[in-house]
């Protein structure tokens, strides 16, 4: 029985994957322009992680989320979701909800000690900063084309939801956390292909699949209406609303949220302290981007935080350079397709 779809896009030529050079750098994606577009019927995740695996040999493959939207014009198609004013060319692809969902944490610093090699302990490691439901749920753990290549930990996590999920609940739904929110969009493309290699280069990592054994098949996923967001408050309520208004470095706001992140770390067991402290220079770099808190206070909250628990400063201070800079780089979650 057939729960869902999944669109798969071919290139023309361009390789969709990164190439690993004999010197150890890395080369990013090709641009491609045109591609054949393929909808693969889905019935659950195991159904979901068979297909990966093929992916997973294919650097002219991609996925992105959207449904193919005229099934007559799929061959030598852009990804457009919405007209071209320049061209004409009308969307190839329309916003849909899935079952399947897709989630890319972009070099999320990982405790010391575990091995890059080892995705399972990578996902644990990860796992706790994220709502409840994926902490339960089997889940696939793959390793994006720079993990273990650069720093922390670049995963994507594929599960299976208990309802469709729309692209606008899932920005809801993540919104805050380290997870990329492009991933969302419709036409947003997801690389799935293992890096290429240099002759004489051989790759790093032993797989670049596993599963995550859960509680449970799927993900309990919120209601429609928990996942509706809020009408955003009037310009001239924001700051009785909670909006910034710059009110400057050591604000009570900011000095609260940072109180705040430093008691949740210290009354977290094993196991639980370093994504805890991620997860919170993750919601305090907002108020560094903000200028409602600086980088060297987070950094000194974070760090002696983890000292207390018996985690080193350095550590504290990996994460809060790594959470200021994915804040500040507004492109690293926002770069989409031309809508």
């Amino acid at each position: 029985m057939t729960a869902d779809s999944i669109t798969i896009l071919q290139s023309y030529g361009p390789r969709l994957a990164k190439r690993v050079r004999t010197d150890g750098t890395i080369e990013g994606y090709d641009t491609a322009r045109h591609y054949d577009f393929f909808a693969e019927p889905l019935a659950d995740l195991p159904d979901l992680l068979a297909l990966l695996g093929v992916l997973i040999g294919r650097p002219d493959c991609a996925i992105v989320r959207g449904a193919i939207a005229d099934p007559s014009r799929r061959q030598h198609v852009r990804r457009l979701v919405h007209p071209d004013p320049e061209t004409g060319e009308q969307p190839t692809l329309r916003d849909v909800a899935r079952r399947w969902l897709a989630l890319d944490l972009d070099g999320v610093p990982l405790p010391e000690g575990i091995d890059r090699a080892d995705l399972i302990a990578c996902a644990r490691a990860v796992l706790p900063m994220l709502p409840q439901p994926l902490q339960q749920a089997d889940l696939v753990v793959q390793a994006t084309g720079s993990h273990g290549l650069k720093p922390g930990a670049r995963l994507r996590l594929w599960g299976w939801c208990d309802r469709p999920l729309s692209g606008a609940e899932g920005q809801c739904w993540f919104r805050g956390l380290p997870v990329d929110a492009s991933g969302f969009r419709a036409g947003q493309i997801t690389y799935t292909a293992a890096p290429a290699f240099e002759a004489g280069v051989h790759d790093h990592l032993p797989c670049r699949l596993a599963w995550l054994q859960g509680e449970r098949r799927e993900i309990l996923t919120p209601t429609v209406a928990a996942l509706t967001p809020a009408p955003k408050p009037r310009a001239a309520d924001e700051s009785r609303a909670g909006g910034f208004a710059r009110p400057g470095s050591g604000s009570a706001y900011a000095l609260a949220a940072l109180t705040r992140a430093v008691s949740n770390i210290r009354a977290q067991s094993e196991g639980t302290r370093h994504p805890t402290a991620v997860a919170e220079a993750w919601g305090l770099a907002r108020l560094v981007r903000a200028d409602l808190l600086t980088a060297d206070e987070v950094s000194r909250a974070i760090g002696g935080a983890l000292v207390d628990v018996g985690k080193s400063k350095e550590e504290g201070a990996a994460i809060v350079k790594w959470a200021v800079g994915q804040r500040m780089d507004t492109g690293n979650l926002s770069a989409g397709v031309r809508a």
